[in-house]
């Protein structure tokens, strides 16, 4: 399953949309297209854009949509010039002229060599491409990013609200506390239904922002050592959980999903490659959003996330 396996996040970071909204996001695939990744110019640092999530084509569409749920991809061109390179280059050119004209170099000149300088190395610069997938719910009103860095899923959603002109998704507000849910999941086994324990956690001191953190890997999260670190006052921070056995995940209590893997059951059921890549996409994606849709309405009930209301 080459081509379309990289539908499958591996981390979600969640925001959440009214029924106003998703009707608006019908207009998706027309704003995007103002907003396509173009390469990077001689002269500049960086470019952000959109580029199609099936195939490499100029032609190719920049969303891909099975029944309520839009793929996209965010893409970004990088110049990889480390500041550690230009002030090397800057302090030789000045101590040059110091030493060949006998005069010290002051601030403005000193600028302007620095930007002489860019102007020299920029066009040289390796170029690093990054790629992150993205869909939008818009039955239930999720958006689903494929980070498990909080910034890199904000600055993703900058761009989709620039390429729409505005798109107010917000950052979960959960009515029950994770931390406190989850030490009680783990504490008691008060699972819910469908929900069983995987096999990794972190446990910290709530009090103190300092203090020691128990990371467990690979181990029985029964274990009398996780017993006796509940018992002293320590929390849930992660914890690995499987879901209905065809889902597994580390869930942090900022309720960005970690590690997120589709149990063989799963990809039994994806079955053999399709004849070409957009059969293969849509097999693949209309799985995941499936699954995903199951599990983030769960989220919802157990945390208490209730979508916005239209204003």
């Amino acid at each position: 399953m080459a081509t379309g396996s990289n539908v499958f996040f591996r981390n979600l970071t969640l925001f959440r949309f009214s029924p106003a909204v998703a009707t608006d996001l019908d207009r998706l695939d027309e704003a995007l297209a103002e907003h396509r990744l173009r390469p990077c110019g001689p002269l500049e640092m960086f470019t952000k854009g959109f580029v199609p999530p099936v195939g490499r084509g100029e032609g190719e569409p920049l969303t891909h949509s099975v029944k309520k749920c839009t793929l996209l991809t965010v893409g970004g061109e990088d110049k990889l010039l480390p500041a550690a390179v230009i002030n090397d280059e800057l302090h030789r050119k000045v101590q040059k002229i110091a030493e060949e004209e006998g005069r010290k170099v002051g601030g403005r000149e000193r600028k302007r060599i620095k930007e002489d300088l860019l102007t020299e190395l920029l066009p040289r610069a390796f170029v690093r491409n990054s790629r992150m997938s993205a869909y939008v719910d818009k039955k239930n009103g999720w958006l689903v990013l494929d980070t498990s860095s909080r910034k890199s899923a904000e600055n993703a959603l900058t761009q989709i609200r620039e390429a729409l002109g505005s798109f107010p998704a917000v950052p979960l507000a959960p009515e029950e506390g994770p931390r406190v849910l989850m030490t009680d999941w783990l504490a008691n086994g008060n699972l819910p239904a469908g929900l069983t324990l995987g096999d990794e956690c972190e446990l910290r001191d709530p009090a103190t922002a300092t203090g020691a953190i128990a990371r467990c890997r690979r181990q029985d999260l029964d274990a009398e050592e996780v017993k006796e670190h509940l018992r002293n006052g320590k929390q849930v921070f992660m914890l690995g959980l499987t879901f209905d056995d065809r889902i597994s995940f580390v869930l942090g209590e900022d309720l960005i999903i970690r590690k997120l893997k589709f149990l063989d059951v799963v990809m039994d059921e994806l079955g053999d490659s399709q004849q070409d890549a957009h059969a293969e996409m849509d097999a693949s994606f209309a799985l995941l959003t499936l699954e995903l849709e199951r599990l983030l309405g769960k989220l919802e009930e157990w945390f208490g996330l209730p979508r916005p209301a239209d204003s």
